[in-house]
């Protein structure tokens, strides 16, 4: 039983004995690793967002219906918004999603880390005004609060930041991490995104982090068209996009985690969840 309350979750209640031994067999998220992939057919979901950007101003794309169709999914699946810390793990209070963004499409342009919480019931034209507001600040001049403590901590001497980083870790393996540190922080969330389709290039298997406590990262793929059997037995041309995804099975069994990913993978091929 842990001593104090953990600000972003609380103890899982309901883990069986296996699972709850597994974060002390397999101390880190390097080693609790498995990965993924899938192969999303866009024949639907392209239509669906062409007819989204001719009636609205801001323009959307696959990785907007995949942000919205996995928060849909956690939401359906909650025991994949878990998390391992100090050899336990907890339920995230929330469903929190960590992406990446180019500041601008060439090669120095830096990337900004952006991090929101989404409430399922919010409504996807909902979500996507916060989602843009919040891309909108990331690209601007104005540094993020995280930049701002880079900053500030990157001066030290190399000794003194890893002390400073071990004992971040010793606070959040004792619960005693302040909720404000957590909350800004986009490594403490319930999954990251990285979007690689919109530099155009393929999906890659990305390593999860042993800093903060973010159990899955799915790397969506350029759009591309690919040659396939069709039921008929006919060969046909299919537009597709790859996911690609790292998981810390410590937190579910792997069977759940596959129901979930595809239940991800039918409301991305079908996004009949759209209301607006």
């Amino acid at each position: 039983m842990p001593l104090f309350r953990r600000p972003d979750g609380r103890l899982a209640r309901d883990v069986p004995p296996y699972r709850r031994i597994m974060p002390y067999l397999m101390r880190g998220r390097t080693e609790s690793t498995v990965y993924f992939d899938q192969e999303v057919d866009l024949t639907r979901t392209l239509p669906f967002i062409e007819r989204w950007n001719a009636t609205h101003e801001r323009r959307i794309t696959v990785f907007h219906v995949f942000l919205w169709a996995a928060v849909q999914t956690i939401a359906e699946r909650p025991r994949l918004n878990r998390f391992v810390s100090g050899g336990r793990i907890y339920e995230r209070d929330g469903i929190w999603v960590s992406f990446s963004a180019k500041k601008a499409l060439s090669d120095d342009a830096p990337i900004v880390v952006l991090k929101r919480r989404f409430e399922p019931d919010r409504g996807f034209e909902g979500a996507l005004s916060e989602l843009f507001a919040d891309v909108d600040r990331g690209r601007g001049e104005e540094k993020s609060g995280v930049d701002k403590e880079l900053s500030i901590v990157l001066r030290m001497p190399g000794l003194a930041l890893r002390l400073l980083l071990w004992l971040q870790r010793r606070l959040d393996a004792s619960n005693l991490l302040p909720g404000s540190f957590i909350r800004s922080d986009p490594m403490y969330a319930s999954l990251f995104i990285a979007n690689l389709g919109s530099l155009k290039i393929d999906a890659a298997y990305h390593h999860l982090y042993e800093y903060g406590n973010i159990p899955i990262f799915a790397a969506l793929g350029r759009v591309k068209e690919v040659l396939v059997v069709d039921s008929a037995g006919q060969v046909a041309r299919r537009t597709v996009c790859d996911v690609r995804y790292s998981f810390d099975e410590r937190v579910e069994d792997g069977l759940y985690c596959a129901r979930a990913l595809d239940l991800l993978r039918r409301m991305v091929e079908d996004p009949s969840w759209d209301q607006g």
